[in-house]
């Protein structure tokens, strides 16, 4: 893709300074970060006690979830926080525009590695659905002798739902910063929101990595 010219980014009027308008961007993601890890937070204390309470259960539950498709999901969301990482630099960079190209490779990377994560998680929904591992009163899987094994499948989906639900967030994210990368409105001395959207697909990452295993290899 050819360089494109740079647009310089004026810092809104009610900051003093452009970096006074970064450092409270920055904040304000991080504010919002914590208010995620709290959500998922209540969702890791009901895992606890349930798992606590129903420890058999979960065992043989959690051995009839596929551990390869997850892994495979864990490596695609690792690889593409590389990528995400790789993009942030590329803006930290890029003085005069010539490295946009690079930038917007990076950045389609790591939106097409998050769709490929979605696929995976929708081949192995289909499943689930097809099986009936459904929480609550649709569940009708009949190969679990432990009973209550829909509570298990209850925290599997909200967990790994609402986890995919930022996966759909960050894509969104990632294609409105896609879109303004390719006008090259991100360079050396502006890449905030290039950054924070970083930070952002960072956590969804590292939120998997603390599911995968505690969904997928307790059993």
């Amino acid at each position: 893709m050819a360089s494109t010219s740079i647009v310089k980014h004026q810092h809104a009027h009610h900051f003093a300074n452009a970096g006074q308008e970064f450092s409270s961007a920055k904040l304000g993601m991080w504010l919002f970060l914590v208010t995620e890890i709290l959500l998922f937070g209540g969702l890791f204390v009901a895992y606890t006690i349930l798992r606590g309470r129903y420890p058999e259960m979960w065992h043989e539950a959690s051995s009839h979830l596929n551990w390869q498709l997850g892994a495979v999901n864990t490596l695609v969301l690792i690889t593409s926080s590389f990528t995400m990482a790789l993009a942030v630099n590329a803006a930290q960079t890029n003085k005069n525009g010539e490295k946009n190209a690079r930038m917007f490779g990076l950045l389609v990377a790591t939106i097409l590695l998050a769709g490929a994560f979605l696929v995976v998680k929708y081949f192995e929904y289909s499943h689930k659905f097809h099986e009936g591992m459904l929480p609550g009163a649709h569940y009708a899987y009949t190969q679990i002798a432990a009973p209550n094994a829909h509570l298990f499948f209850g925290i599997y989906f909200l967990m790994t739902g609402l986890h995919g639900f930022h996966v759909v967030v960050g894509i969104c994210l990632l294609t409105w910063i896609l879109l303004r990368a390719r006008k090259g409105h991100f360079y050396s001395e502006y890449y905030t929101p290039v950054e924070v959207s970083g930070l952002y697909w960072h956590l969804v990452d590292l939120i998997w990595i603390y599911l995968f295993p505690l969904l997928y290899l307790v059993g």
